[in-house]
């Protein structure tokens, strides 16, 4: 047998110690060197090792990505979601539940940016899943995120076209107008190329966290007595009503431990979406020195945007609050806000006709990332031949175009909610497949661990790793652990003696919200039983494969930078030293 070819990248070295090469393993990830890029472009496992038909284009800067991945984080489960939890839960509740759940997403980062940097490949964490675990896993994994997505994506737009309502009324314009408009918009944005929506995103997702950081100042002026009121609140709030609510009227501590965990689950879902970096490494420019970047300064973002405001809005607002009762009843539009409640508690009457473009803004961004990362899942599913050959195809700017079609057909299902009936049974559809975001994680975490397994059984040393998660194999083992009980309890309300449904069990809630976990069993023994596929052993794992192609890619980037020093150019500066800093 040929010796493996070893990595081009300084100090990192493949193992003599009898590991197996990429033959013996899986199957090899072809890769080309495109011509019309600044250095290698990873293909994917098809049979013409050349075909270019089949690349995307390495145009994400590092800004881009940065801005991608705090812009995925930040959605209306923060503008919007966070008024129910406080109404259900109370200020402390939140806070804890928060803070829990933004140290998961860490670990889940931490996890994925490990596996990311070794083996920066197409295909995201479902690539990782079948070459470290299990292909049963990878495949159940890739369907169920694209699943996800193509719902999701629908769904946004379905929100944009209610918040649209605030200015024009349906009585005026049908909402699938609307509708076929955002939806032709975000289409337009894909086919582009990955530079152009990388630069579109990127501003999008800046105006995101401009508008977040001003309702913190805004939230923090009123908190202290800055509004027109003059009501200096501090942490009146925390005192009465209380830090704590009762769930569902039910007493005492378990009435609190409930209201704490309920919040939790209502965190969970508004963090998911964070991991979408992981999508974005195939067409990342120098993915070793970006995507740990963006995942480190994601992590603090990410805490200080959602920790800051949901303290801020536990101060300003209290739980008890008849008007934030009833806001968090309204649906998408920026009345069902909490940070619009406490605007109009305090006398403000210009500023929610502004936040509510806002929350445009916001679902507008998450459809287009949600097509996006439709459109990528698709077609590193065709790559790894576990979907039909043609939806790898790309063009001349390395849009997967047969993906991007398909997965914007099915955005069509959008129009179902312009009638009432149909829009009730969408939304039974949408909570069916929310479960599979935390699936998601859970997916990451196990991969990670086998990733873990197989470089220790293979002699990988931890120096000649780029990034390597803080928390290590049993931190991720913590984080697994608190993601399936979350999974298994997320609709435990079903469960619970409710006044209000004076016992009864609520089978439409309780099915929506757990059928998701027997699909993606089925999925994974499914696919196991047709295809006959083993589990991947950890001295068997294909660590190597296309490594020595993303080594020399590292070394083409390392060898630019260099050279833009030395001329002189210093891209990037200006973002660095300004909004970088903070972004």
């Amino acid at each position: 047998m040929a010796p493996w070819p070893r990595s081009g990248s300084e100090g990192a070295q493949y193992p003599d110690n009898g590991s197996p090469s990429p033959s013996d393993n899986a199957e090899k990830i072809p890769y080309h060197y495109d011509v019309e890029q600044e250095g290698p472009a990873v293909i994917g496992e098809l049979s013409d090792p050349n075909d270019v038909h089949h690349s995307l284009h390495r145009g994400l800067s590092a800004r881009q990505v940065s801005m991608i991945a705090i812009g995925g984080a930040i959605g209306t489960g923060l503008i919007i979601g966070t008024g129910s939890a406080l109404a259900t839960a109370g200020p402390a509740s939140i806070m804890i539940s928060y803070t829990i759940v933004g140290m998961i997403v860490y670990v889940v980062m931490a996890a994925l940016g490990e596996m990311a940097t070794w083996l920066p490949a197409p295909g995201g964490f479902a690539n990782y899943a079948t070459r470290y675990v299990d292909p049963a896993l990878g495949f159940a994994l890739g369907y169920t995120y694209w699943f996800k997505y193509i719902i999701t994506t629908p769904n946004q737009l379905t929100a944009a076209a209610l918040v649209i309502q605030f200015w024009c009324p349906p009585e005026k314009v049908n909402p699938g107008v609307f509708i076929a408009i955002f939806l032709v918009t975000i289409i337009a944005i894909n086919v582009l190329g990955v530079r152009f929506f990388g630069e579109f995103e990127f501003w999008l997702s800046s105006i995101k966290v401009l508008v977040v950081i001003g309702l913190i100042i805004l939230s923090l002026v009123l908190a202290l007595g800055g509004g027109p009121d003059h009501d200096r609140k501090g942490f009146r709030y925390w005192h009465n009503p209380g830090a704590f609510a009762q769930y569902h009227e039910i007493t005492g501590s378990w009435g609190r431990f409930l209201a704490v965990w309920s919040s939790m689950v209502t965190a969970v879902f508004a963090f998911l979406g964070t991991e979408l970096v992981g999508v974005t490494v195939g067409e990342a420019q120098n993915p070793r020195k970006n995507i740990p970047r963006a995942i480190k300064l994601t992590f603090w973002r990410i805490c200080v945007f959602y920790l800051l405001s949901v303290l801020l809005v536990g101060m300003i607002v209290p739980y008890n609050s008849k008007e934030l009762i009833f806001a968090s009843k309204k649906g998408s539009n920026a009345a069902a806000s909490p940070f619009v409640v406490a605007i109009s508690l305090a006398g403000i009457k210009v500023l929610p006709g502004f936040l509510n473009g806002c929350i445009l803004i916001f679902v507008f961004s998450a459809a287009n990332s949600d097509l996006y990362i439709a459109s990528r899942t698709l077609h590193g599913l065709a790559l790894k031949k576990q979907a039909p050959s043609f939806l790898a195809n790309t063009n001349k700017w390395g849009v997967p175009y047969y993906a991007l079609g398909l997965s914007a057909l099915i955005c069509c299902l959008a129009f179902l909610n312009v009638s009432t009936s149909s829009k009730t049974v969408f939304g039974y559809f949408v909570n069916l497949v929310s479960i599979f975001g935390l699936l998601t994680w859970i997916s990451i975490l196990v991969s990670h661990i086998y990733f873990v397994r197989a470089r220790r059984a293979q002699g990988v040393n931890e120096a000649d790793l780029r990034y390597k998660s803080p928390f290590g194999i049993w931190g991720t083992a913590i984080a697994l652990f608190f993601c399936c009980l979350i999974a298994l309890t997320k609709n435990f309300g079903v469960f619970i003696e409710n006044p209000k449904t004076y016992g009864k069990l609520d089978t439409k809630n309780f099915i929506t919200g757990y059928l998701g976990i027997p699909l993606y069993l089925i999925m994974i023994f499914g696919y196991k039983f047709v295809m006959k596929t083993k589990g991947v052993q950890p001295a068997t794992a294909d660590l190597w494969t296309g490594k020595d192609i993303i080594d020399a890619d590292e070394q083409h980037w390392l060898a630019k930078e260099a050279q833009d020093r030395a001329n002189g150019k210093n891209p990037g500066w200006i973002y660095r030293h300004t909004l970088g800093i903070f972004f």
